[in-house]
């Protein structure tokens, strides 16, 4: 594949994966309440929460601080990917580049603007468009939307191994345990997969290499 193509590519997938992600986010939001979950099965729920934090929830830094990062990735992965297909880079690089900073951008978006565009009623009612600058916050100060849920494998640890009370990170005697727990958006699972192929790759390469 020609660097022009490439080029092309991924700016496709950065442009599919947005509407994807972003019309999945809207729909939740204007259909779903806060909190809201809809059982699809035993193994996957569609489950409506918002966070202020990044990928899976996890925080860092103010919102101030978390917006200004993201744009500062997305920018500099974007000159490396611009810079690697000039280079040559592989198709499949581009490809798990492109994802990432799709993935980025869409969670990008939930921050800068979903404060602006729409309002935060209270449980049971769904959030509407309102007009610009008439919404729960201001300029990258938006909540990122996630929704769904795996709950693959669900347990009871035995009550009766107290032994469990005195190790910190294991469950607790007693304690009902889910796995997989996180609750994510499309852009987030973009970027993981992305990830999870590049050091895939990485270290299948580097074992040929020894």
């Amino acid at each position: 594949m020609s660097r022009k193509h490439k080029g092309w590519l991924a700016v496709a997938i950065i442009l599919l994966v947005l509407m994807a992600d972003q019309c999945i986010k809207v729909w939740v939001k204007t259909h779903m309440y806060l909190g809201e979950s809809i059982h699809i099965a035993d193994w996957f729920q569609l489950h409506f929460i918002e966070n202020n934090g990044m990928a899976f929830g996890w925080e860092l830094g103010g919102k101030y601080f978390l917006t200004a990062f993201r744009v500062i990735v997305v920018a500099a992965i974007g000159f490396y990917t611009w810079k690697r297909i000039r280079q040559g880079a592989p198709t499949f690089l581009v490809v798990c580049l492109a994802l990432i900073i799709a993935g980025a951008a869409g969670n990008i978006i939930d921050c800068l603007f979903y404060g602006l565009i729409f309002n935060n009623p209270a449980p049971p009612q769904v959030a509407q468009f309102v007009p610009w600058g008439m919404g729960y916050s201001s300029l990258m100060l938006g909540r990122v939307v996630d929704m769904f849920y795996f709950p693959l494998i669900e347990w009871d640890m035995p009550a009766s191994w107290t032994w469990l009370d005195s190790v910190g990170f294991l469950p607790q005697a007693g304690e009902h345990c889910i796995f997989f727990s996180p609750i994510f958006n499309f852009a987030d699972a973009a970027i993981s997969c992305s990830i999870i192929v590049l050091l895939v790759n990485y270290a299948f390469v580097a074992k040929n290499n020894k």
